[in-house]
Formats: structure tokens, sequence, C-alpha cells
């Protein structure tokens, strides 16, 4: 079984950045596929980027240039590491794995069976 803690959010100003942190714990070795979603108030959760198993690393439009998901070397922490933050980042941000398979070009959130708890961004203006 496979648990998630993220850590690392909390409230920032427009421009400033945070680093996120998915801690990984249990039986790791199906996880072929990890990757960062958010949810806004009053809309749907969507990606914001993917890692495979092979480093391969996909990201939403909204976020390229701006943001790079990463790995320890153990594969045991999963990073999102956020900069030039805005208002529209807002949300609560989650890590989540991906068994057996791997990274699709898009990321759904259906596919993703292992979630953690979330941790908040608030980047005010």
């Amino acid at each position: 079984q496979v648990h998630l803690v993220e850590s690392g959010g909390g409230p920032v100003q427009t421009g400033g950045s945070l680093r996120l942190s998915c801690a990984v714990f249990g039986y790791t070795d199906n996880i072929n596929c990890m990757g960062w979603f958010r949810q806004a108030p009053g809309k749907e959760r969507e990606g914001v980027a993917t890692i495979d198993s092979d480093g391969t690393t996909v990201y939403a439009d909204s976020v390229k240039g701006r943001v790079t998901i990463s790995q320890n070397n153990a594969q045991s922490t999963l990073y999102l590491q956020m900069h030039s933050l805005n208002p529209e980042d807002t949300a609560m941000y989650y890590c989540a794995a991906l068994m057996f398979f791997r990274c699709a070009p898009t990321p759904y959130p259906a596919d993703f069976s292992v979630w953690g708890q979330g941790t908040q961004v608030t980047v005010s203006s």
C-alpha cells in the first residue's frame, strides 16, 4: 500500500516562490508515474505536472516555465518547485501516484489511484 503526504504550501505574495514536497511511503515498486494536481474552489481538479519512471516530465500550459517537478534519487519524495506565482495559482495542491501504467501525455485525475491529503497554496496580489 502507498501513502502520500504533502507539505510546503502556505501564503505567498505574487511573484514569490514555493517548493511543495510529497513524501511517499509504502510499497512503491509499482508506481510508474507521479503527478501534482490542483483544485481551486468551484473548479475541477487539474493536472499541473507529472513525472514518469524514466524521468520524463509533462507540464500544464498554465505553469510551463514557472514550475519544475522532480524526485529525489530514492524516489521517496516528490517535489514541485514553483516560481513567479500569481493569484490564479491559488488552490489546494495534491500529489498522486499512478500504479503500473506510465504517464499519459495529458494527466487525468481519474487515472491516479493514490492521493495525498493536499496542501493549500494561497497567492495574494
